[in-house]
């Protein structure tokens, strides 16, 4: 059985690619910071027969996590083939405003602790000779501009850089590693904007912000082997977006 770790897995496009896998048959490790997110979604997951997974309550940027994430691949049923560094943050505001305290929690969870997630997981793969698959979770933000997302933009786009980079470390064993760019997607969080999906409908060429099963789609595909030649690769998922980029309430 193979086995894969979702990070930030709790709820939206996580949360669905964690589903998507247990039913394909997988074993999946994932995790969520907060508890009671963690605690509905393992629910929902215990109601739905999908059982085969085990939760980490963590943040996936700290050392703590990956220790325990390392005892738990070695200890949970099947043979690790990948991960989907899911785990991020948006911080908004006004490059005049923005401030160091919101930029050093932002490059911890995006930057730091994707760099050394995918270090972690890489190390792991090599030293079993499987040839595996890694994922990141980027953003439309990591190719076009987007009022108020200065900071978050560039992270994104250093991942994006990432994925294309660690081709170098990672081939030469066999490992793959691509990127998906999210753009406007349903989930928990931009519901609670009641606007937000009318809003995005009319600026998406396609006529539609994206559902979370939209992107999962796209990471299932790059941690399956009809994805096995293609590597250091970001696919945008944004209904057409970035190819106008009009940005929300103009």
């Amino acid at each position: 059985m193979k086995k894969f770790v979702v990070t930030g897995a709790g709820q939206g496009i996580g949360f669905e690619i964690v589903k998507q896998l247990i039913t394909d048959g997988h074993y999946v490790i994932w995790n969520d910071m907060d508890e009671h997110v963690l605690q509905d979604a393992k629910t929902l997951l215990d109601h739905a027969g999908l059982h085969q997974h085990s939760a980490l309550l963590a943040d996936a940027s700290s050392p703590e996590f990956l220790e325990q994430l390392q005892v738990e691949i070695q200890q949970s049923p099947g043979t690790l083939h990948g991960c989907v560094c899911n785990a991020g943050i948006t911080t908004f505001g006004k490059f005049w405003d923005y401030q160091p305290a919101s930029m050093e929690r932002l490059l911890q969870v995006n930057l730091q602790g994707t760099f050394f997630l995918v270090q972690c997981i890489a190390k792991i793969l090599r030293g079993s000779g499987i040839r595996g698959s890694i994922v990141l979770t980027s953003s439309v933000t990591g190719h076009q501009a987007h009022p108020d997302l200065a900071a978050y933009g560039m992270t994104k786009a250093a991942l994006n850089q990432l994925a294309q980079n660690l081709v170098i470390d990672l081939s030469p064993v066999g490992i793959r590693i691509n990127a998906v760019s999210p753009g406007a997607t349903i989930t928990e969080r931009t519901l609670l904007d009641e606007a937000y999906q009318a809003e995005w409908a009319k600026i998406t060429p396609m006529g539609a912000a994206a559902q979370v099963h939209d992107i999962a789609n796209a990471v299932l595909f790059f941690l399956s082997d009809k994805s096995k030649h293609i590597t250091g690769q970001t696919l945008i998922v944004d209904g057409g977006w970035t190819s106008i980029s009009p940005p929300p309430k103009a």
